[in-house]
């Protein structure tokens, strides 16, 4: 049997003890390949490690979003934030009835209508979603990304704001009433256990209220050991700029990727 799979049939070695090409695979992703066990059962140092992210996990989806705490006073005013509320009234109605999150109170309806333009070239918002973590940890380095990038191509960018118990379905209302030709919401994605802080990027053209996911573009996994905030923004701007061009969106409109460098593993 070769070594490579003599060390796999024996998931308890240390790590000093893996070959180059097992530390290469682990490297390559956050999923907990070859953890090792104490008989039948995980050991210890990864049972609580699960423990630790599953109770992460779990913060994550329950924690109530603080504007200024979680994004930070300074940041709020220079980006002149405000938020308004989906027709969720409580993060557990947000998590039983779905259906609310996809749709504006009425209130926040003519909160955006009073204090948001129209017909901007680009509509960002920020949604809360499933996990409050990953707004936090994302969205401060990504925005300014955005909007520069937005400046440097001369497009438009519509009053930005967050909304509270949001679903993806919500795009439809904000392009109804705003008329914007592209929405970016950026919203925190279910967390698993590799990662709480993982940001989603949904995107639309001129998005109404029939469309369905069959019409939206997604762009997923932007935290650290993901998708970049820096590498999210180009593929936002390049995605926003070809739905301008196409008038297109979702199923009809490929994201052209640049190609991949994969490291060599040795065989």
């Amino acid at each position: 049997m070769p070594q490579e799979d003599d060390q796999l049939a024996q998931p308890d070695l240390p790590e000093r003890d893996l070959s180059e090409i097992l530390k290469k695979v682990r490297a390559q992703t956050p999923a907990r390949l070859l953890a090792g066990r104490s008989g039948a059962a995980y050991r210890t140092n990864t049972q609580l490690e699960l423990r630790e992210a599953h109770s992460a996990a779990r913060d994550a989806v329950r924690t109530e979003l603080d504007l200024t705490t979680d994004l930070g006073n300074d940041f709020v005013k220079k980006w002149n934030l405000f938020e308004v509320c989906s027709q969720a009234t409580s993060k557990d109605e947000y998590l039983l009835r779905p259906d609310f999150g996809r749709h504006l109170d009425e209130v926040s309806r003519a909160e955006v209508k009073r204090r948001c333009t129209t017909a901007h070239d680009l509509q960002i918002v920020i949604g809360d979603g499933l996990s409050v973590t990953a707004v936090a940890k994302q969205v401060p380095q990504l925005l300014p990304l955005l909007c520069e990038g937005a400046e440097t191509r001369s497009w438009s960018v519509g009053e930005i704001f967050l909304i509270r118990y949001c679903r993806v379905g919500i795009l439809n209302e904000i392009g109804e009433l705003l008329s914007p030709k592209v929405v970016v919401l950026l919203i925190g994605e279910r967390p698993g256990l590799a990662t709480a802080e993982s940001l989603s990027a949904y995107m639309a053209y001129q998005p109404k209220a029939t469309d369905t996911d069959a019409n939206r573009n997604l762009i997923s996994n932007i935290h650290s050991r993901g998708v970049s905030t820096e590498r999210a923004a180009r593929r936002i701007l390049n995605l926003a700029a070809a739905m301008m061009k196409t008038q297109k969106s979702g199923s009809q409109l490929r994201e052209e990727l640049p190609a991949v460098i994969r490291p060599e593993i040795d065989r």
